[in-house]
């Protein structure tokens, strides 16, 4: 099966604005920014179910405890996610928005129901909660005692890992950092220092998650 995948040119040739016509768009007739006609051409593009993609079986088994996350938008995209890197479990800790939040869908788009989750209040007890059951605690954070993620000397055991993401403003609770068997950050290039909440958690999932199929074979 395929589906049609429409792309609108304007035919001024001082212009030639082109983009993709979606079917919930508003159909385009005229360009829209030079308000001359345009040619419509149609392709066929194979269905996202029907593609080809890199599907591990052997996914390490991750769960992750977002830590009073300030921003519902941040969540939602961690949600989505954790649905693509094959995230066990999301904790929503403190004041974290849970799917209960009209505007998490906006950026969660149907994962806050693919992905098991539960709210808890308290970070530090969920923490000692999982050390007791086996789990390595993992914080990504800035901090002077964190290892880049992507550092040849970081070994991935293979055991469970529960990932700490911590509050927007102020990181991971002190409390948590001293519970952690590792502290990991990702290196930054530029002046930034840091990079957006869920921007560095899709870095750290997949990194984690897919280490153990890629390097198993």
């Amino acid at each position: 099966m395929s589906a049609n995948f429409t792309i609108f040119q304007c035919s001024n040739i001082d212009c030639m604005f082109r983009c993709p016509q979606s079917p919930t768009d508003h159909a385009l007739e005229h360009c829209p920014l030079c308000g001359s006609d345009g040619v419509k051409t149609e392709y066929d593009s194979p269905l996202p179910e029907e593609s080809n993609v890199f599907r591990p079986h052997n996914f390490r088994r991750v769960e992750v405890l977002l830590d009073n996350l300030r921003s519902v938008y941040n969540v939602g995209s961690v949600f989505r996610t954790s649905d693509g890197a094959g995230i066990s479990r999301l904790y929503l800790g403190g004041y974290t928005s849970t799917p209960d939040h009209p505007k998490l869908k906006k950026t969660g788009l149907g994962s806050e129901v693919s992905v098991p989750w539960e709210h808890i209040r308290n970070g530090l007890d969920l923490v000692n909660h999982k050390k007791s059951e086996g789990f390595q605690i993992w914080s990504l954070e800035r901090n002077p005692e964190a290892v880049s993620l992507f550092s040849p000397d970081l070994k991935f055991m293979d055991v469970p890992i529960l990932l700490v993401i911590g509050n927007e403003k102020v990181g991971v609770d002190p409390e948590i950092l001293k519970m952690s068997d590792r502290i990991v950050s990702i290196p930054m290039a530029g002046q930034k220092r840091s990079l957006n909440v869920a921007t560095a958690f899709g870095i750290a999932a997949y990194a984690l998650t897919l280490y153990r199929a890629v390097h198993s074979e």
